[in-house]
């Protein structure tokens, strides 16, 4: 299956994540032809600044093999990964990292920095960027203006 077709799983998952108020990021992992693992940002719903949607997916695919090892795996994400989740996606020996969007405030995979690069952790993941962006970067838009106000709104057609 191509990438475009493994993000589009990653799409829906960051759907829901739109559909409960969160951040609308989403993430799968696969094992050779199939899904092992689903996410959705869930750090407002969880109170828990880690529960991002690579690991969340990253969780549920652990649980599935039974293993904390996630050898030959690829994520997809619809945001560029941070740190922290690159950080565990090293960790867990994950092969590849495609992602949508970048994530030019704390993106680990050449937004911010090359982190991605690093053989620190005795490992490295693959990257791929872009894919599917304009969708990943419309659920973004479309969560980030609903937090707008209506006084927002009029400020801005002002100040136009």
């Amino acid at each position: 299956m191509s990438d475009e077709r493994w993000m589009d799983a990653a799409l829906r998952e960051a759907e829901k994540a739109l559909r409960r108020g969160e951040v609308p990021i989403g993430a799968v992992v696969v094992s050779g032809d199939r899904v092992i693992g689903r996410g959705y940002n869930r750090v407002e719903s969880r109170a828990c600044a880690s529960a991002h949607a690579e690991l969340v997916a990253m969780e549920s695919a652990s649980r599935k093999l039974g293993d904390w090892r996630l050898d030959g795996c690829v994520v997809y994400a619809t945001v560029e990964p941070c740190h922290m989740c690159l950080g565990a996606m090293f960790l867990a020996r994950v092969a590849r990292v495609v992602y949508g969007a970048r994530q030019p405030r704390s993106g680990a995979c050449g937004s911010i920095d090359d982190f991605h690069r690093s053989s620190v952790m005795g490992h490295r993941v693959e990257t791929e960027g872009g894919v599917r962006e304009a969708e990943s970067l419309s659920l973004l838009r479309r969560f980030f203006e609903g937090l707008r106000t209506d006084d927002d709104r009029r400020r801005d057609a002002r100040a136009g």
